[in-house]
């Protein structure tokens, strides 16, 4: 059963305002709007939270994380079908999203159990060494506080109130203040509920975490400048993620804010594999490029092609499979407004080339496609811009030093794929030498939807794709977020945390 209210630091509270989900059918559900009075009452049980959360065990706080994902899971059922409702993704996406919800937390609770993440280092103290003696030091990282979580349009249950920021979060010892997306109110209450029933189980400071709901920006602003924040979490839009970036650096006390922004994913084809398999990656490029109605931040939005007949069959392969693609629904109408928006833009300039046409059918949207030649789209940036959504643009290269001046182009993008044969080899060389300083995550002949959760994966990449290259939102590195080192010198074994403890 749905709540409609904030959960502050573990009691519901609503406010007079209320806003409605936009459900993809059915009857509409009410929700509280949230205040900046209730941001400030969220920080500061945060705050209080994070003097005994943080000094719980590691494996306690790992318990508390498989508490949780226990609670999402029993609460499956009902996530889905509000997940259903809300968004319109079909019931196994849902299910396959909560499944990776559920092995995030369960993967983050296994690693903080290690222990490998505090990274603890000493060195041995030398009071004999000349000119000057050495002093005992000793090196562990430790949770920063508490940290402002922004839920994501498009992952209803991994990017949002119990997904990858929120669990990287707790695992590294800092509370946590989210801030809902509007897109699925219901979803975030039924997941809040399983955070607080997962509280009360292991006996968790209730302050630990925090939701507030409700599409007034005001609500975001004053979470992120509120002082005692001490990191903020986000993926979203450029603009909206720039907003309150420049807040997060104007603030008394400058924070770190780690957005993901959004990225178009190019990906390079290059000549022999164009000509040995071209209709293969055509189908298989059209088929990533609607995945989830392109509403993926690392939709592959751009393809980058030789020019000549090899890419006309590309080009006319790619039409004939989206044009096979039904008509699917967006996660709002205000994404889909978005959408037409781009497509019209796109559609009316005259250098760009309309290869298949969108219907404005509403909420639900059908695929298009666009191609120009390399220096059109090197000439105006707008052309390199993310269109959310199921849209794809091809550019036409002259030869490989055109092709290596595109890679130059591009800024920063979470992925870049090359599609490549081992002839391909010489060139690709050179592209990756490129691309490598851009995106943080590089794929040779496959797509980058579908973003592994383990210890390797890197999700982020240069501005704008993220506004911290040195971190990810994805695995297990993310933990580093939210953690800072302190150094300890000369110091009693008896004042020392316990980890360091624990070895010395």
């Amino acid at each position: 059963m749905l709540i409609g209210k904030h959960c502050i630091g573990g009691a519901w509270t609503a406010c007079h305002s209320t806003f409605e989900n936009q459900p993809i059918d059915g009857l509409p559900d009410k929700f509280s709007v949230g205040t900046t009075e209730l941001v400030d009452q969220a920080a500061q049980c945060a705050e209080e939270a994070f003097l005994s959360y943080s000094k719980l065990s590691r494996k306690e706080r790992a318990d508390f994380l498989r508490e949780i994902a226990m609670e999402i899971d029993q609460a499956g059922t009902e996530i889905t079908k509000m997940g259903k409702k809300e968004t319109g993704l079909p019931e196994g996406r849902l299910i396959s999203e909560r499944g990776r919800t559920v092995n995030q937390l369960k993967l983050f609770a296994a690693y903080i159990e290690k222990g490998d993440y505090l990274d603890i280092r000493h060195d041995a103290p030398l009071p004999n060494r000349l000119p000057n003696p050495r002093p005992d030091l000793k090196l562990i990282q430790l949770p920063i506080g508490p940290v402002a979580i922004f839920g994501a349009s498009n992952f209803p249950l991994a990017f949002s109130v119990a997904g990858g920021d929120t669990a990287s979060a707790l695992a590294a010892g800092c509370p946590v203040v989210v801030k809902g997306h509007s897109s699925h109110p219901g979803v975030s209450d039924l997941v809040a509920q399983a955070i607080c029933r997962a509280i009360e189980t292991c006996g968790v400071h209730p302050g630990v975490f925090s939701l507030i709901q409700g599409n007034d920006h005001s609500i975001g602003n004053s979470l992120v400048q509120h002082p005692l924040i001490k990191a903020v979490g986000f993926t979203g839009s450029q603009k909206g993620g720039r907003q309150l970036f420049n807040l997060c650096t104007s603030r008394e006390e400058p924070i770190p804010f780690y957005g993901e922004l959004g990225s178009v994913n190019p990906i390079f084809v290059l000549k022999n594999a164009l000509h040995t398999r071209g209709t293969l990656l055509a189908e298989s490029w059209a088929q990533s490029l609607t995945l989830g109605v392109g509403q993926f931040c690392t939709n592959p939005g751009i393809a980058v092609l030789p020019k000549g007949k090899d890419a006309e069959s590309f080009i006319h392969t790619t039409i004939t499979v989206l044009k096979n693609i039904e008509p699917q629904p967006m996660l709002n109408m205000n994404i889909a407004s978005a959408y037409y928006e781009g497509y019209r833009k796109l559609s009316e300039k005259s250098e760009v080339k309309t290869e298949m046409k969108t219907e404005n059918i509403g909420r639900m949207v059908t695929p298009c496609l666009f191609s120009a030649e390399a220096d059109t789209w090197m000439s105006d940036d707008s052309l390199a811009e993310e269109v959310f959504g199921p849209l794809g643009f091809i550019i036409l290269s002259e030869d490989k030093n055109q092709t290596s001046a595109i890679a130059s182009h591009f800024r920063g993008q979470l992925t870049f794929a090359l599609h490549m044969d081992e002839s391909d080899m010489e060139q690709a060389i050179e592209l990756t030498r490129i691309l490598e300083r851009k995106a943080g995550r590089l794929i040779v002949n496959e797509y980058p939807t579908g973003v592994e959760v383990c210890d390797s994966m890197v999700h982020g990449g240069s501005y704008p794709a993220s506004t911290n290259f040195g971190a990810t939102s994805v695995g297990t590195m993310a933990i580093r977020r939210f953690l800072r080192p302190v150094c300890y010198q000369d110091f009693p074994k008896a004042l020392l945390p316990e980890d360091l403890k624990k070895i010395f």
